[in-house]
């Protein structure tokens, strides 16, 4: 059963967009967001300034793309955001300008992993050749790069991430802007000091083995501290 009605998923979408704007990463009119929502896709449309984007701009799709709600026409990146829902089943789909990311796309073939928080992105990142934008080749490159992974870069363009809910998209696009930015701060210093396969696999064993990124309950002893609590 779905938990939250399509109104509100357009409004969660325009919120998410506002928020994006806010922190500096999709700027003007370049960018585009989308979120499945049952049998639809939520998705900005074309042209618009996703700074003051309000629910009722957004378009509402079929999974094929035929366009059953919204007053105007949807993103020219409409085939990059269906190609990511039919071949990787993703709940959500991101893409930006942000700066630092599209620095990184701009000068190098791929993102290595150098902090282990690169690993809730899938490891290293891939920078996808350049196709103009909106364009099948675009599409279906980065849908290729994004197996196995939550984020692409696309060669001097800009960035996608995917996650299963809107939410995480929007989390994964904020990580990869800072990985990047810490990534070209580390080139001024001589270049990064890369995590090897084994380090990788450690950082995913600590992970699992504490729970890494999840709240839990504390475990208080002293029944003093727990009265003062309560």
């Amino acid at each position: 059963m779905t938990a939250i009605t399509l109104t509100e998923q357009r409004r969660e979408l325009a919120e998410v967009c506002r928020m994006l704007s806010g922190k500096g990463l999709l700027i003007g009119t370049s960018g585009n967001v989308s979120s499945r929502f049952g049998d639809h896709i939520v998705i900005t449309p074309t042209g618009a300034e996703l700074a003051g984007i309000n629910a009722e701009d957004l378009c509402v799709l079929t999974p094929d793309g035929t366009q059953i709600a919204g007053a105007l026409a949807p993103t020219s990146e409409v085939d990059l955001h269906l190609g990511c829902y039919r071949e990787l089943g993703t709940g959500a789909v991101v893409h930006t300008h942000a700066p630092k990311s599209v620095a990184v796309a701009c000068a190098e073939t791929h993102l290595p992993v150098f902090h282990y928080q690169q690993l809730l992105l899938g490891g290293d990142t891939h920078v996808v050749p350049f196709h103009p934008f909106g364009t099948p080749g675009l599409a279906e490159s980065t849908v290729r790069a994004l197996r196995g992974k939550q984020a692409a870069l696309l060669a001097n363009h800009g960035a996608v991430t995917i996650g299963a809910s809107l939410g995480q998209a929007a989390d994964h696009a904020l990580l990869l802007e800072w990985a990047c930015a810490v990534y070209l701060d580390t080139r001024r210093l001589g270049g990064p000091r890369l995590l090897d396969d084994e380090q990788q696999a450690a950082v995913i064993r600590a992970a699992m083995a504490r729970g890494y990124g999840t709240t839990r309950s504390a475990q208080i002893d002293n029944p003093v501290e727990q009265e003062q609590q309560e």
